[in-house]
């Protein structure tokens, strides 16, 4: 009876608590909001240079009412999210190896440096030029932004496994694939997922950076237009459009990772 109260009494305080965690946030924009509005009003500035609020707020509307927001957003969603699949897994899976190969590690790790000494913005080209234009080049780079802090993550959770759980294991005759799916993966998964939150927030920048270079769809190629053309309301529409989506994978990172960790608690 007692836990049922417990449960019952819960989901309202539970949505009381988040609403309030949400206020002021809430508040914050509305500040800046007013602020951006009054900076633009006194400024003198034209719109072309500074739009107000209000403005973007109307281009806003009319990008939603013709789907051409929803549209291009869809597009650079889908090479965010096959970036974001291709670069993990092929990160969980090489840390994996690294983790259990000082020798691999030792002489893989060189080569995986460099790469990250390289910015991406610079191999995006070549990229492009071999691939093309079309998805598998901006896929790719949305990969290669995602893969390296996935990596290290992975080697860092995996290792971090204690020594003695892993006799125990052993003790208890328990075969590799066990000793994977029942403790080395829950143990490596908080440190895992911590790496996947920043890997979802820089895809959205490897799939812009793809757009810009090859801009053909997406909201990289929204903004690049909207550049062109000087329609800077259009370009603050897309901007707001990709922080939203970096923050709708990180907060969906975030829920995962309170789903699945909740046995910590």
């Amino acid at each position: 009876m007692t836990d049922r109260a417990n449960t019952k009494t819960s989901g309202p305080r539970g949505k009381r608590s988040s609403a309030l965690r949400l206020l002021p946030i809430g508040a914050a924009a509305v500040v800046c909001g007013i602020i951006w509005h009054a900076i633009a009003l006194l400024s003198g500035l034209p719109a072309f240079i500074l739009p107000g609020p209000l403005l973007v707020a109307n281009r806003l509307g009319e990008v939603l009412a013709d789907g051409s927001l929803l549209r291009q957003s869809g597009y650079t969603l889908i090479e965010v999210v096959a970036g974001m699949a291709l670069g993990v897994g092929t990160a969980a899976a090489l840390g994996y190896v690294l983790s259990k190969s000082r020798l691999v590690e030792r002489v893989l790790a060189p080569y995986i440096v460099a790469t990250q000494a390289i910015p991406v913005v610079a191999i995006a080209p070549l990229l492009i030029i071999w691939l093309g234009n079309g998805l598998a080049s901006k896929v790719l780079i949305c990969a290669l932004i995602v893969f390296f802090p996935v990596l290290i993550n992975t080697i860092v959770g995996l290792r971090s496994v204690s020594a003695n759980l892993r006799e125990l294991m052993r003790s208890l005759g328990a075969t590799r694939w066990q000793n994977f799916r029942l403790l080395e993966f829950p143990a490596a998964l908080p440190i895992l997922l911590g790496g996947l939150k920043v890997g979802a927030t820089l895809s959205v920048i490897g799939a812009v950076v793809g757009e810009f270079i090859a801009p053909d769809r997406g909201l990289g190629y929204l903004i690049s237009v909207a550049r062109g053309q000087y329609d800077t309301a259009l370009v603050f529409v897309g901007v707001f459009a990709l922080v939203v989506m970096a923050l709708s994978l990180y907060g969906l990172v975030a829920w995962a990772e309170h789903r699945w960790l909740n046995w910590r608690e």
